[in-house]
């Protein structure tokens, strides 16, 4: 089986600074990690990685994160 192979240096900067404009997002709506994570149905471990730029989010939970905080999509991924 193939090993995977780890993403380049410049995508992993661009998924922290998603990381960060989702985590300034949710800090002026006044939220929680925990309450962000209940809204969108997902584990706040998992909540967690995705805003420190560990995880790699689907377009999905990107979606449901811009919807739960009240911020327009462009807004987290410009």
């Amino acid at each position: 089986m193939p090993r995977s192979v780890p993403p380049p240096a410049w995508v992993i900067a661009r998924r922290r600074a998603i990381g960060a404009r989702i985590r300034a997002a949710r800090l002026a709506a006044e939220y929680t990690q925990e309450q962000v994570a209940l809204r969108i149905e997902m584990d706040r471990a998992t909540y967690n990685r995705i805003e420190q730029g560990h995880a790699a989010a689907l377009i999905d939970s990107l979606i449901r994160i811009a919807d739960a905080i009240g911020v327009p999509l462009s807004e987290l991924v410009e």
